[in-house]
């Protein structure tokens, strides 16, 4: 009876030192979560006069919409990164917003990038990456100022606008981004700093390397940054792709695939262009957009 008493006594020991470094595990794991810091800016207004672009219907017939367009910097211990830059700087200043000769969109933008980050202590030789969600004009505007900065890339994105036919035919998109030769070409997610804090997920589709920013906030916890495979909350509800993405195909999946990933880590999603999400996305202290 001893024997058994001993065996059992023994056995409630090992399994509270196994509960035990399992709690000290992970109250290691938390003390050792690095501080990463997400701020927004404004990188311009866009007024989307026909948004029936913005779906493969008529369901936005006649409707327009103003859509924000922040750029964003996230700070974490090993570096900085600028996430997308904005409308291109040429518009500030103007004295009316631009209306493009299609008459499909009036963009505005009242201050430049190395002006807003100056009011928060920070240059553009502050950041270590910089990644655009996409290379389109209101993503990719002023992005050659950071071309002290690595370009992390999808390399089917960086063959899609450096391509001969893309300087040739869509050539102000191209020159927002040629000056930027620090190049890190991904092919899928990548882990930026390498503790699973700031992840670029690729979900390509609206261009070739479209991609997502994943973040693990210290204040606002996981956090999706969804770049343009959505522009409206009605689009992610409805999974609507607009008539200018380059794969329509990929771009449902990628939705799909997002939507999964969200779930998986339990995450705050914004939507880029939506105001509303814009409104409420944090902005760097003493900053005022």
């Amino acid at each position: 009876m001893k024997k058994y008493i001993l065996v059992a006594f023994l056995l409630v020991v090992v399994f509270a030192c196994k509960e035990t470094k399992k709690e000290m595990v992970v109250v290691s794991e938390e003390m050792e979560k690095p501080e990463v810091k997400l701020y927004t800016f404004d990188g311009g207004m866009v007024m989307v006069n026909n948004l029936e672009l913005f779906s493969q219907d008529t369901t936005y017939h006649g409707q327009s919409k103003e859509f924000a367009n922040p750029f964003y910097v996230i700070q974490h211990p090993k570096g900085n990164l600028i996430w997308d830059a904005g409308l291109p700087e040429g518009l500030v200043g103007l004295d009316a917003p631009f209306t493009s000769p299609d008459g499909n969109f009036t963009l505005s933008r009242k201050d430049s990038v190395v002006n807003q980050l100056k009011k928060i202590g920070l240059s553009p030789a502050s950041f270590t990456y910089i990644a655009l969600s996409h290379t389109h004009f209101d993503h990719s505007g002023p992005a050659n100022v950071f071309k002290e900065s690595t370009w992390l890339v999808q390399e089917t994105e960086y063959d899609y606008i450096t391509s001969e036919d893309a300087q040739k035919n869509n050539t102000d998109n191209y020159n927002a981004i040629k000056e930027l030769t620090k190049v890190k070409k991904l092919k899928g997610d990548f882990d930026v700093f390498g503790d699973g804090t700031v992840v670029i997920k690729s979900m390509p589709g609206h261009t070739p390397g479209h991609q997502v920013l994943f973040l693990n906030l210290s204040e606002n916890g996981p956090t999706l940054l969804t770049g343009d495979l959505y522009h409206l909350y009605q689009n992610r509800e409805h999974k609507r792709v607009p008539v200018f993405n380059t794969d329509v195909e990929a771009t449902l999946k990628s939705m799909d695939a997002f939507e999964a990933f969200a779930i998986e880590k339990n995450a705050k999603v914004y939507i880029q262009h939506q105001k509303e999400d814009y409104n409420k996305m944090p902005k760097a202290p003493g900053y005022l957009k």
